[in-house]
C-alpha cells in the first residue's frame, strides 16, 4: 500500500453531500444661578461619586434647604443616564435620589448628587419619574422632581467603515483591550509566553484559534456560580485549530515523512477548550492566571460517551474496546450552553485530522461496505492523509497510541485491535461542567453526530420539552434540532450536580432534521430507527438500530430527504420571540448549481473577486424560523431569509442585494451569530442580534468584520421571484420568501478585524457594559519570512514583526454603558 506524505490541514472532503439619534453629550448641561432651574440633569457619561454630606453658602436657619433636580430629558433604553441635584443655601445638607414612578431601575450612588442608571428596556416612551430630597441637620427638607421619558432601544454608535488595517477597529466612544492569547499561561508555574516557537506546555496555556465562548458568573468570593455577577467570572472557549507555521521555531517539520512527537504534542494541546477566571477592577478586565477554576480541555482529555450509542461496537476501538470512553475533543467551533450552568462545545471539522490508507476499502469489505459508505459520506475517503501528519509519529513510549489513533485504517483483527472506529468517536456534541475540574467532559450521543457548528437551547418553558438547534458545517448539509424526552423542571437551573442533569435532558428524546418547503413553511423530520426508512433494509445503507441512525446521522438525514442548506453555521434564538437563525455561509456553483437552487437557498450569481469568477452563493445569507404554536415540541414551522450578504457597490439590487445593503452594512459570509443577554437593555423587547463573517469571497474589500442588528420577525417581508444567472448566461426564476430589508437603523458595522482574521465567538457580562469578542487566526496568510499581521501587537501601537496570535479582545462603552445601544 502507498500513502502520501502530506502534513498541512485539511478539513476533510467536507463537501460530502451527494439615523443615528444625538448623543446624551449634546443634551446641554448648563446650571443657572441658585435658586433656578438647573438644566442638564441627563449626562451619558460616568456618574461622579460624591460624598452625602455638602457644604453651601450660608442661609436662614429657618429655611429649608434650595433644590433643583434638573430638566426632563429623554433618552433611549440601555444608555447610562447620570441624575444631577443641587442642594443651597445650608452648610450641612444630606441629599439622595428615589425612583417614584416608572419600571423600576437600580440607582447607584443614589446618596449623592449624582446618581446614575441604565435607561431600561421599553417597547414604547414611557416616564420615569425621579425625586431629589436634601434634609439639613435640624431635620428641614426639600425635593425637587425630574422626568426621564425612555424610548425603545436604539444602535447608538456610528458604524466602522470597512478597511485593512491590521487592528481591532470599534466606533468611536468605545475601547478594545486584550484579554487572553495564544500562548498566555493558565497556571503560576508556567513561565510567559515568548512567541518565537520554542514555548512548549500549552496543556497550561491558551491553545489557538480563539473560537467560539460563553460567560458564566461566578460569586464574588469562592468557586460557586453566581449567573448576575459582571464583575467576576469564568470564560469558557474553543480552540477551533492552529497555523501551525508559527507554533514552531522555523515552523513544522518531519524527516521522511515523520512528524516529531514534540512539535505534534503541542500541536495538539493547542485544540480544544479553555476555562479561565476572569475579574473587572477599575483598572479593567484581567484573567486570574493561578486560579483553580482555571484549565484546559485538549484531544488527550479523558472523555466518556453517554445516551443510545455508548457501548455500541460502533465506538469500539482498541483504547476503549467496550466503546464508553474516548480521549479529548478536536477542531472545537460554535457552541451552545445549558440553563443548568454547563458548557456545551462543538466538534466540526475532526473528519480531516484522520489517516486512511490505500487499499482501506479492500480490507472492509469493498466500496458498499457499511463502515466504508459511512467513511466516505463523512469526508475520510480512502487515501487521506490526516492533517498535520499526526498519525506518523513514533512515540518515545512505544505502548502509547495517542498518535497512532489518527490512523482509521483497519490494520487489526477487529475494530478492538486497531483504530478503524476512532473516527466515529469525533463529531459529537460535548458537555462540560465549568465550576467543576474534577468532572470528565460527556459525548452526548443522542445529539447525533455530523460536523457539529454549534448547539443552542430553544427559551425554555416550565412542562415543556427543550429543544437545541445544530448545524452540520459543510456546503450540502442540513439544520437538525433535538428534543428532549424530559420537560423542563425549573429547579433543574440550580441543581448542583449539573452534569447530571444534562444526563436527563440531553441523553433520551428525539433528533430531527430539517426540510424546508417551497411556500414558506418547513418540517421536523425524526431520525428514530425503524421509521422513515431508517431500517435494516434499506438499500443504501443498512441501519442496524438507533446508535447507528444516531452515529450516521447525515446518512439518516439523506433517506428522510432533508433540506441541502449552504453550509449550515451557527444558530442563535431570540430570547424574546423564540425565533431560531441560521447563518448559511457559502455556496459554490459545484454544490449547488444554477438548476440547484431551492426557496431557502435561493440564488446563483457571480461576485468576483479580483477578476476571478466566485460563482453559487459565495456570499451567503441568514434563514430564520418559527416553529408551530412557539413550542420547542413543535414537528412544523415558517421560515423566511433574514438577511442576504452582498457586495452593495456591485451586486444587481433585485436578484442578488435583496436586502437593500449599504456601505455601512453591508457583509459576506456570515458565520459566528449571537442574540444579547435577556439579563440587561439589549436582550429585552427586541434583542440585538450580533454577526460575525468568516470571508474570502469579500476580502477584496474589507478584513473581517462584526455587525450588530435590531431584526424584525419571520413573515416582515414579501415573497419574491429572483432571476438567477449561470455562468453561459442562462437564467432560472426562483421564488423567495425575504425579510424586511436592513436600514442604518437595523443593521450597522460595530468592528473590522485585523489583517488575515476571522471573527468569531461574541458574549457579553450579564449587565451588557462589556463585550468579549474573539479574533482566530490573525495573519493566517502570512508565514515567518513574510508576516501578513502582527496583531495584537499592533493593536497598542507595538511591534510590527511580532508572530500574530488568536486572542480574546475586550469591548466596552467609554461611558459605562450597554455596548451596542
Amino acid at each position: 500500500m502507498t500513502e502520501t506524505a502530506n502534513h498541512g490541514y485539511t478539513d476533510g472532503v467536507v463537501d460530502c453531500n451527494p439615523t443615528d439619534n444625538p448623543t446624551l453629550e449634546s443634551i446641554v448641561a448648563e446650571r443657572y444661578s441658585r435658586r433656578q432651574t438647573l438644566f442638564g440633569g441627563v449626562s451619558a457619561i460616568a456618574a461622579a461619586t460624591m460624598g452625602g454630606m455638602l457644604v453651601s453658602a450660608c442661609g436662614s436657619d429657618n429655611e429649608a434647604p434650595v433644590v433643583t433636580a434638573g430638566a426632563n430629558a429623554t433618552v433611549s433604553a440601555g444608555r447610562l443616564v447620570t441624575l444631577t441635584g443641587t442642594a443651597t443655601d445650608k452648610q450641612e445638607v444630606s441629599v439622595g435620589w428615589t425612583q417614584v414612578s416608572g419600571p423600576a431601575v437600580t440607582l447607584q450612588n443614589a446618596n449623592t448628587n449624582n446618581a446614575s442608571f441604565i435607561a431600561p428596556a421599553v417597547s414604547a416612551s414611557t416616564p420615569l419619574v425621579f425625586e431629589y430630597k436634601a434634609t439639613d441637620s435640624k431635620g428641614k427638607a426639600a425635593t425637587a422632581q425630574t422626568t426621564i421619558t425612555v424610548t425603545p432601544a436604539v444602535l447608538g454608535f456610528t458604524a466602522v467603515p470597512k478597511g485593512f488595517d491590521d487592528l481591532v477597529k470599534v466606533p468611536d466612544g468605545y475601547t478594545v483591550s486584550i484579554l487572553y492569547r495564544l500562548g498566555d499561561p493558565i497556571d503560576a508555574a508556567t513561565p510567559a509566553f515568548a512567541n518565537n516557537g520554542t514555548d512548549t506546555g500549552f496543556s497550561k496555556r491558551a491553545g489557538d484559534h480563539h473560537d467560539a465562548l460563553y460567560y458564566y458568573g461566578l460569586a464574588a468570593t469562592g468557586n460557586a456560580r453566581d449567573d448576575n455577577n459582571s464583575a467576576r467570572g469564568l470564560l469558557v472557549m474553543n480552540h477551533e485549530n492552529i497555523t501551525q507555521v508559527y507554533l514552531h521555531a522555523n515552523g513544522p517539520t518531519s524527516t521522511g515523512g515523520i512528524r516529531p512527537e514534540a512539535e505534534v504534542l503541542k500541536e495538539m494541546e493547542c485544540h480544544g477548550v479553555s476555562v479561565i477566571e476572569v475579574t473587572r477592577s477599575t483598572a479593567g478586565w484581567n484573567y486570574v492566571q493561578g486560579s483553580t477554576l482555571n484549565r484546559r480541555t485538549t484531544p488527550l482529555t479523558p472523555v466518556s460517551f453517554t445516551g443510545p450509542a455508548r457501548g455500541n461496537a460502533l465506538l469500539s476501538t482498541r483504547f476503549s474496546t467496550a466503546g464508553t470512553d474516548g480521549r479529548g475533543t478536536v477542531n472545537n467551533c460554535a457552541n451552545g450552553f445549558s440553563f443548568w450552568g454547563t458548557y456545551l462545545t462543538c466538534e466540526e471539522n475532526w473528519a480531516g485530522y484522520f489517516r486512511r490508507a490505500a487499499g482501506d476499502n479492500a480490507v472492509r469489505g469493498g466500496a458498499t461496505a457499511k463502515d466504508v459508505v459511512s467513511l466516505n459520506r463523512y469526508g475520510i475517503p480512502e487515501g487521506a492523509s490526516g492533517s498535520y501528519g499526526w498519525s506518523t509519529v513514533v512515540p518515545a513510549d512505544a505502548a502509547s497510541t495517542v498518535y497512532a489513533r489518527w490512523n482509521a485504517s483497519a490494520t487489526g483483527a477487529s475494530a478492538a485491535a486497531d483504530f478503524r472506529n476512532e473516527p466515529n468517536q469525533f463529531g459529537w456534541v460535548v458537555e462540560l461542567d465549568p465550576y467543576d475540574p474534577t468532572k470528565a467532559p460527556r459525548k452526548r450521543t443522542a445529539l447525533g453526530r455530523f460536523g457539529h457548528e454549534g448547539c443552542w437551547p430553544s427559551n425554555v418553558v416550565a412542562g415543556r420539552k427543550p429543544a437545541f438547534y445544530m448545524g452540520d458545517d459543510a456546503r450540502g448539509e442540513y439544520l437538525y434540532k433535538f428534543v428532549s424526552a424530559q420537560p423542563w423542571v425549573a429547579a433543574d437551573a440550580n441543581a448542583t450536580d449539573r452534569l447530571a442533569i444534562g444526563d436527563k435532558y440531553l441523553d433520551a428524546g428525539t433528533l430531527y432534521v430539517a426540510r424546508f418547503a417551497a411556500d414558506g413553511t418547513g418540517t421536523w423530520l425524526p431520525l428514530v430507527f425503524g421509521q422513515g426508512g431508517l431500517t435494516a433494509s434499506n438499500p443504501s445503507y443498512p441501519f442496524a438500530d438507533q446508535a447507528d441512525v444516531l452515529v450516521n446521522a447525515r446518512l439518516a438525514g439523506d433517506v428522510l430527504g432533508a433540506t441541502k442548506m449552504d453550509r449550515p453555521e451557527w444558530t442563535a434564538v431570540n430570547p424574546v420571540t423564540g425565533e431560531v437563525y441560521l447563518t448559511l455561509t457559502n455556496n459554490n456553483a459545484t454544490v449547488r448549481p444554477l438548476a440547484g437552487t431551492d426557496a431557502a437557498n435561493p440564488r446563483h450569481y457571480n461576485d468576483p473577486r479580483a477578476g476571478v469568477a466566485q460563482r453559487g452563493n459565495p456570499n451567503g445569507h441568514i434563514i430564520r424560523l418559527k416553529e408551530t404554536g412557539d413550542s420547542s415540541e413543535a414537528t412544523s414551522f415558517n421560515w423566511d431569509i433574514y438577511l442576504f450578504g452582498a457586495d452593495s457597490a456591485e451586486a444587481d439590487a433585485n436578484n442578488v442585494n435583496i436586502s437593500g445593503l449599504d456601505a455601512s452594512n453591508d457583509f459576506s459570509s456570515p458565520d459566528g451569530l449571537w442574540f444579547a443577554r435577556p439579563q440587561n437593555a439589549s436582550g429585552l423587547v427586541n434583542p440585538l442580534l450580533w454577526i460575525q463573517t468568516d470571508d474570502g469571497a469579500f476580502t477584496d474589500r474589507t478584513n473581517n468584520q462584526m455587525l450588530v442588528a435590531i431584526p424584525g420577525r419571520v413573515g416582515d417581508g414579501a415573497a419574491k421571484v429572483i432571476t438567477n444567472t449561470g455562468a453561459d448566461g442562462t437564467t432560472r426564476n426562483q421564488l423567495t420568501y425575504p425579510g424586511k430589508a436592513a436600514t442604518q437603523a437595523t443593521l450597522k458595522r460595530f468592528l473590522v478585524g485585523p489583517k488575515g482574521c476571522e471573527l468569531t465567538g461574541v458574549d457579553s457580562t450579564p449587565d451588557g457594559r462589556t463585550l468579549f469578542v474573539n479574533i482566530q487566526h490573525p495573519g493566517e496568510d502570512g508565514n515567518l519570512t513574510t508576516l501578513q499581521s502582527s496583531w495584537p501587537a499592533t493593536q497598542g501601537g507595538g511591534s510590527s514583526t511580532a508572530r500574530p496570535r488568536s486572542a480574546t479582545i475586550v469591548i466596552t462603552k467609554n461611558d459605562g454603558g450597554i455596548v451596542g445601544l
